[in-house]
């Protein structure tokens, strides 16, 4: 099988990530696509996360019985912070008979050159990219490893927005899925 790995804190998971893995998994050659929660990006403050459970859990909410799409939190019993190189080694000696296609935004593609040995991950993998608005892709974009996926709907929805709105009191329905919305409603997690 062909597995998308789209990694995040998904702090909280909102429509536009779903939109994109649904998107990817639907309209590219992929089989399935893993929403892969990170417990700790090493560019992130863990301090300004939810609990690792309780957003794998929204993620789950969020996928629901959705064909194609899963779940995964293969970084939970990995060393933190979480670097990409080490999952996809992991993840290809557990599971040799996948083949594991790395999705990201444009902007993350513009920033790989300071992840943990990217000519390790371009060399091994390809590279699913969907564009962000207002997100140059870098020098990598010509990379014969990388495909910029034509077609992925764009949006300015990020994580931070949610939260900044539950913070002051401002409702996030339909940035959110419904299901999370009324999870994020009862938990009061933000």
């Amino acid at each position: 099988m062909r597995i998308g790995l789209f990694f995040g804190s998904f702090n909280p998971v909102h429509t536009g990530h779903m939109i994109i893995a649904n998107y990817l998994a639907n309209h590219t050659d992929l089989d399935r696509v893993w929403l892969v929660v990170s417990p700790q990006n090493p560019f992130k403050q863990k301090e300004s996360l939810a609990n690792d459970y309780a957003r794998l859990d929204l993620v789950r909410v969020a996928i629901g019985d959705t064909p194609r799409l899963a779940a995964c939190d293969i970084e939970f019993r990995l060393p933190q912070p979480s670097y990409t190189v080490d999952t996809l080694t992991y993840l290809a000696e557990k599971h040799p008979e996948h083949e594991f296609v790395l999705i990201m935004g444009g902007d993350s593609l513009a920033s790989l050159p300071k992840w943990k040995n990217p000519d390790t991950i371009l060399k091994k993998h390809s590279i699913f990219v969907y564009k962000r608005p207002g997100h140059d892709l870098g020098p990598l974009a010509d990379h014969p490893s990388v495909r910029i996926v034509s077609g992925t709907p764009q949006m300015e929805l990020s994580a931070t927005f949610i939260r900044e709105c539950l913070r002051s009191g401002k409702s996030v329905r339909y940035f959110v899925p419904d299901d999370v919305y009324d999870e994020l409603m009862k938990r009061k997690m933000y």
